[in-house]
Formats: structure tokens, C-alpha cells, sequence
């Protein structure tokens, strides 16, 4: 299987493959560059004044390096030549011990500008990934939602790889190439004629425009190629996420067929592309050849009419030679650093992702001095077509529990999202102790609710990782407490590795009832003055639903508990019942005053009781 799928709302156009091609990667190139010059950071700025000092050396020292050649040459043939007295009067033995030191100065300095470059580089690569992974946890729950996980990471991880391999190539391949052959052509002009200039100029123009058309149309390939990658693994994923609902239908040979009908795309692609890729190398070898040729032909009627020396010959031949070497290197280099521009404009496309939900500027941290909650005439709606809520009212006094009902599509989930802020509200306002949520920071609104969801999902991790992701820091001594009060430090204990135990990927390892207690727990240890129970036992059974109903009262003592529930016994002891239809508050007030009224509620409660009996006979 190959590496996760890239996906995500938005993905890279296929316009960005045409004529904005340009303009895309440099504005890639713009987001990136900030990377390479951070205000304030000193010994970077440093780091890479030096390595673009050393990366001029090794270009200058290269391109005189041929010059020793020449002169050795010439000295070990004894032609008359144009070299420099110092040179002759040093001889063959010392020219060559010069040229020596000339290539090892130049593989030097190369070697020391990596050096002093790398922890820039990696810098630069460790804080575009943190901005990233920032940016993914801002965003809302309706990109989530609809994003996939694999294709979401397959993003981060490209991109930010794209952003090493730019940085490394671009300014240390591209840019040394194009300085490099600028200073060839001067010193053949000046050694030289004119026609020397022409031939190389024309081989490397041709080189080039080759080399760039012909990369180009592999990038398109390259785009088509990741697609059905992103296809492939997204199926993989999904189908290794549902493990169990593939097994349940038996189906795994149509999950195996379905991925391999997506791997059939990717073969062909990855054919296409491994193709244009011999292509590519054969005309760039055949116009190499053709220069190189072109060039010592030149030198060698040179030579032959007395104008040149046998010195000059194969200096011509040593700057050919250097020439086409980083040449033969560009149709890969020019190609990697393409695919990086798209892949890292993937990334910069999810970083223009706008957040949805954010903090007003200057916004404070929500004050909770009792925990009251007030949604006052909240209106809301995931899609303007559809409204969800229609100016429900619901008050909740501080230490009050308050339960709302109603029958699914209500609305009655949406109000736990809305008073997490996952969404705000379209028209109304919440309140928590007065203050609107909307004007309060979403961390400290968050720190003041603790939420014990329908499913609890765990990270793959032991089960004391997970009791303690609800307070950073926290001591053995006090996941050991919050254990207890949830009722499950004996289970734990029974455990061969205890509060060690892996629990596997989503929790699971552990049954619907442990897990929530172990989320119970997790919400004891956060210790929040308000209490969201979003249908927090419907999805257990009879007898552990009243096991962890006993856990769940015991943790609202003290607390303002907002309870979302499906099953009315569950809630028949609550403070106010709020009972919710197609997004209007139909009834409120306690269990006993609800029967009375013998409406909506008293319907519902007669229809459980009669499911009930009917389930016990």
C-alpha cells in the first residue's frame, strides 16, 4: 500500500497546471521566502549570509579550476600558450597540485554551505509545519466533516517536504547552475571567439527550453499520478477505518477489488510518467552530446591551425564537461522542484482555508462565576436552505440540570456544537454567566465545558495517556482519583499492564461502556464548571447505561449539566426538561409537570415505557 492519499476541501487546480503555472509558483516561492529571512532571528539571517558567501566561492573557484588544467597541460606538452608567468614559473607538478586544491576548495566550500545551511532549512521546514498543523486545528467542524484524514496529512507531509527540497534546490542547484554557466560563457568569450559563445549559449538555451516543455507536460502526468494515489489510499483508509462493517457484509473482496480498480489508474499513470521520464533523458542526452561535440570541434581545428594548444583543448573540454553535468542534473532538479510547487501550494491553498469560528480581536477569557446557560432566541442553520434552529430559548441556572429531548433531527445535538462554538449561531446569542460566547476567547470557552459524547473516542495510546489528556500535567495520584469516581480503577487494575494497557486504534480495544467511562474520567480530571452530556449512554446497553448513569450524576454534583438524551428515564430526575421539535421548544418544565401536561413529552414517555415492557417480555 503506498502512503496515505491527499485529499482535503480544496486541492490544487488544474489551471495551476497551464498558463498560471508561473504565477503560482511564485507566489509558493513568496509564502516561502519569509521562511528563509525570519524577523528577529538573528544567527539564521546569519547562517544564511555565509552559505550564500560560501556558495559564490565554490562557483568562482570552479570555474577557475579549468584554468590549472590548461596550464599543466600546456607545461607537460611545452607548447607556447598564453598562461600567466606565475603559472609557468610554478610547472606541471605545482599546477597540478593547485588544480588539486582548487577542486577540493570548491567540494569544500559546497560541503560547508550545506553545513551552515541545514539548520535553516530545517528550521524553516519545522515552523511551516507547526503553522500548518495550527491552522488544520482552526478550522471548523464543517470542514472536518467533509475533509478526508488521509488526504489532509498526505498534504501536510508533501508540503512540507516540498518545502526542504525548494529550499535545498533552488538555491543550491538552480542558482549556482545559472551562475555558473554565465561566468563559462564570459570566460570562453574572452579566451575565445564569438562562435565558442554561440555554440555553448545555443546548447544550453535548447537544453533548457527542452528540458523545462518537456517537464512541464510530466508535471500534468505527475498531477494525474497523485490523483489516483489520493484515490487508491482514500480507499484503503476508509476501508481500514470500517474495518469491522467490511467484515460484517463480507466484503472484503469488494473492497480489494474496488482498490485495485484505483491502483489500475495509478499504474497506468505511473506508466506514462516512468515513460516521459526516458524521453526526457534521451533528447537531453542527445542535445549534450550534440553541444559537446559541436564545442570541441571548434578546439580542435583550433589546435590543429596553430591558434590554440593542446592545454586549450582540454580546458575547452573541462568547462564542456562541468557544463553538462549540472545540465544532465537540471531535468530532474527543474521537475522535483515543479512537483514541489504544486505539492506545497496544496498546503498553502489549506492555510488560505479560512477559519470559520475565530476570537473577536482583544476578545478576553470567558469569566465563569457560576456557570449559567442562556441560549436566547438562537437561530442557526448548516446550509441557508435548511434552518436547524428557529429562535430557541433555553435558561440553565448555575449547579441546574437541564435536559433536552426530542426526537432525532431536532436540533437537539446542534446546540451542544453551537455552545462549544464548533459553529456560532446565525441569529440570537449563548450566554454563559452574561457574557456572550461570541465575544469571549474560544480556549477559555472551551477549558469551562467538559463534554462526555455518545462514543468516546480514544487516542492509540494506554488508557493513562487518555485519562490524562483531560489536564495537562496531571499526577498518577489524580488520574487514579478521577478513575474511581468513573468506576473503573478496579477494571484497570484487573488489567495484566493496568493503567498501561494500549487502547488501540479509536479506543478499540475496550468495550462502548469502559470506553466512556474512561472518557467520564477524562472529563472528572478537566475538571469544567459546565457539563455537556450529548446522549452520553445511548449507545450502551440497559445495564451499563445505568452503571454510567450512576458515574454521570455523581459528576454533575456541584456542575451546571446541559444534557442531550435520547432515553427519557435517563433524565426523568432533571431540574427542566426542554422537549425540541424540527427546531422549536415545544415544552419545558419538569418530568411529572411534562406528564401532566399530557403533550408532546407524555407521548414520548408512553412510547418508551411500552418499547421497555415490550423488550422484557
Amino acid at each position: 500500500m503506498r502512503g496515505m492519499g491527499s485529499g482535503g476541501k480544496r486541492t490544487v487546480s488544474d489551471a495551476r497546471l497551464d498558463g498560471t503555472q508561473a504565477g503560482s509558483g511564485w507566489r509558493t516561492i513568496k509564502r516561502v521566502s519569509p521562511y528563509l529571512w525570519p524577523k528577529g532571528e538573528h544567527e539564521v539571517r546569519v547562517r544564511v549570509v555565509i552559505a550564500m558567501v560560501m556558495l559564490a566561492a565554490s562557483q568562482i573557484i570552479t570555474v577557475v579550476t579549468p584554468l590549472f588544467y590548461k596550464a599543466a597541460v600546456d607545461s607537460l606538452t611545452g607548447e607556447p600558450s598564453d598562461n600567466p608567468a606565475w603559472m609557468l614559473a610554478i610547472g606541471a607538478i605545482g599546477l597540478t597540485v593547485a588544480y588539486g586544491v582548487a577542486r577540493f576548495m570548491s567540494v569544500g566550500f559546497t560541503q560547508g554551505r550545506d553545513w551552515i545551511f541545514a539548520t535553516v532549512a530545517q528550521r524553516a521546514l519545522r515552523a511551516m509545519a507547526i503553522q500548518t498543523f495550527r491552522h488544520i486545528h482552526a478550522l471548523s467542524l464543517r470542514y472536518h466533516i467533509t475533509r478526508k484524514t488521509g488526504g489532509l496529512s498526505r498534504i501536510m507531509e508533501r508540503g512540507v517536504k516540498g518545502v526542504e527540497f525548494l529550499l535545498r534546490f533552488l538555491l543550491f542547484n538552480i542558482v549556482p547552475l545559472f551562475i555558473q554557466l554565465g561566468l563559462t560563457v564570459i570566460v570562453f568569450f574572452v579566451l575565445f571567439d564569438i562562435w565558442y559563445v554561440v555554440a555553448v549559449v545555443a546548447t544550453i538555451g535548447i537544453y533548457i527550453r527542452f528540458t523545462f516543455a518537456v517537464t512541464e507536460w510530466r508535471v500534468k502526468l505527475r498531477k494525474q499520478m497523485n490523483d489516483e494515489d489520493t484515490q487508491a489510499n482514500q480507499k484503503a483508509i476508509d476501508s481500514l477505518l470500517n474495518y469491522e462493517t467490511v467484515k460484517y457484509f463480507g466484503a472484503a473482496e469488494r473492497e480489494a477489488t474496488r482498490y485495485d480498480v484505483s491502483m489500475a489508474g495509478y499504474e497506468k499513470a505511473a506508466v506514462k510518467t516512468t515513460q516521459s521520464l526516458a524521453f526526457l533523458n534521451a533528447g537531453q542526452a542527445f542535445i549534450i552530446t550534440a553541444g559537446l561535440v559541436a564545442v570541441m570541434i571548434l578546439a580542435a581545428v583550433g589546435v590543429q591551425n596553430g591558434q590554440l594548444s593542446t592545454g586549450d583543448f582540454v580546458m575547452v573540454n573541462a568547462y564542456m564537461i562541468q557544463i553538462t553535468m549540472p545540465l544532465n542534473f537540471l531535468g530532474s532538479v527543474y521537475r522535483e522542484i515543479r512537483q514541489a510547487l504544486v505539492d506545497m501550494a496544496e498546503m498553502f491553498d489549506l492555510l488560505e482555508q479560512p477559519a470559520e469560528v475565530t476570537d473577536k480581536p482583544g476578545a478576553p477569557d470567558l469569566n465563569v462565576t457560576g456557570g449559567a446557560v442562556e441560549l436566547d432566541a438562537v437561530e442557526f442553520s448548516y446550509d441557508p436552505a435548511r434552518p436547524i434552529l428557529h429562535g430557541v430559548t433555553i435558561r440553565a441556572a448555575a449547579g441546574e440540570t437541564v435536559a433536552i429531548v426530542g426526537p432525532s433531527g431536532s436540533g437537539k445535538s446542534t446546540i451542544g456544537r453551537l455552545m462549544f462554538r464548533f459553529y456560532d449561531a446565525t441569529g440570537g446569542a449563548i450566554r454563559i454567566d452574561g457574557q456572550d460566547i461570541r465575544d469571549v476567547t474560544q480556549e477559555s470557552l472551551q477549558k469551562a465545558i467538559g463534554v462526555v459524547p455518545q462514543d468516546t473516542v480514544l487516542f492509540n495510546d494506554t488508557i493513562r495517556y487518555n485519562i490524562a489528556y483531560g489536564k495537562e500535567g496531571a499526577t498518577f495520584a489524580e488520574i487514579e482519583a478521577v478513575a474511581k469516581a468513573a468506576k473503573i480503577h478496579d477494571f484497570i487494575q484487573s488489567l495484566p499492564e493496568g493503567y498501561d494497557t494500549p487502547v488501540g486504534e479509536r479506543g478499540l480495544k475496550l468495550s462502548g461502556g469502559e470506553k466512556q467511562r474512561v472518557g467520564i474520567a477524562r472529563t472528572l480530571l478537566k475538571n469544567p464548571p459546565i457539563l455537556l452530556l450529548d446522549e452520553a449512554t445511548s449507545a450502551l446497553d440497559t445495564e451499563t447505561e445505568r452503571d454510567i448513569q450512576t458515574s454521570l450524576k455523581a459528576m454533575g454534583v456541584g456542575r451546571t449539566v446541559i444534557t442531550i438524551a435520547h432515553r427519557l428515564s435517563t433524565i426523568a430526575d432533571a431540574d427542566r426538561i426542554v422537549v425540541l421539535e424540527n427546531g422549536v421548544v415545544r415544552e419545558e418544565g419538569r418530568h411529572d409537570e411534562l406528564i401532566a401536561l399530557n403533550g408532546k413529552y407524555a407521548s414520548m414517555w408512553a412510547r418508551q415505557l411500552a418499547e421497555d415492557e415490550e423488550e422484557a417480555a
